[in-house]
């Protein structure tokens, strides 16, 4: 089935220009806008390359199929089970600037695969950039289960973030999910699909 490869690198340079702005606060509310039309320019960029299955060599190209991307509206667990999937909805949530909830989210996924001896380090790291009160990417969860995680990541287990984690991802799932699913990008990719699976 025909699909769109998508440079996994490229996925997350998407808005480089746009973040050295944002970093110098010149981006307002036009960021969001900016991203459907991005990532609709980045489509049409790649489609031209379909015929010809054009791969780096340096990068590992993401395909994915019309079949996929409607699958991601069927729930947020598939969305995320997605490695593409999860790049388009981190590109989202960036635009939205409530990406550390998916970074968050990665954080703990990758922590639960983490070997005992260095749970403590990562646990350590993930406390201090989103869960700290005066964490970069403070993550939105309310004062109990930021003092219940802060205990259990100062005696670290493979469970030490569930209920933060958890906390996130309902966030994540009432909130940022549905808006992606009525969003000009998403629309966009299944359009892009749809007319590359007629050709």
């Amino acid at each position: 089935m025909p699909g769109l490869f998508f440079s996994h690198n490229n996925m997350t340079d998407l808005n480089t220009k746009d973040d050295c702005k944002l970093a110098e606060g010149k981006i307002h509310k036009k960021k969001q806008k900016a991203f459907g039309t991005d990532l609709k320019n980045y489509l049409k960029c790649m489609v031209p390359h379909l015929e010809s299955g054009i791969k780096s060599s340096n990068h590992r190209n993401v395909m994915f199929s019309a079949e996929e991307v409607m699958q991601w509206s069927q729930s947020l667990e598939k969305l995320l089970a997605s490695q593409s999937g999860q790049g388009i909805f981190r590109e989202f949530l960036r635009s939205e600037f409530s990406e550390e909830n998916i970074e968050f989210w990665l954080a703990c996924e990758d922590y639960k695969k983490t070997k005992s001896d260095r749970l403590h380090g990562k646990a350590e790291r993930i406390y201090d950039e989103f869960v700290r009160a005066d964490a970069i990417k403070q993550i939105n969860i309310d004062y109990h289960t930021r003092e219940a995680t802060a205990k259990r990541a100062q005696d670290p287990t493979h469970t030490s973030f569930d209920e933060a984690q958890r906390t996130v991802f309902i966030l994540m799932e009432r909130d940022s999910y549905p808006r992606f699913l009525k969003s000009k990008a998403y629309s966009n990719i299944l359009n892009q699909l749809q007319i590359n699976n007629s050709k």
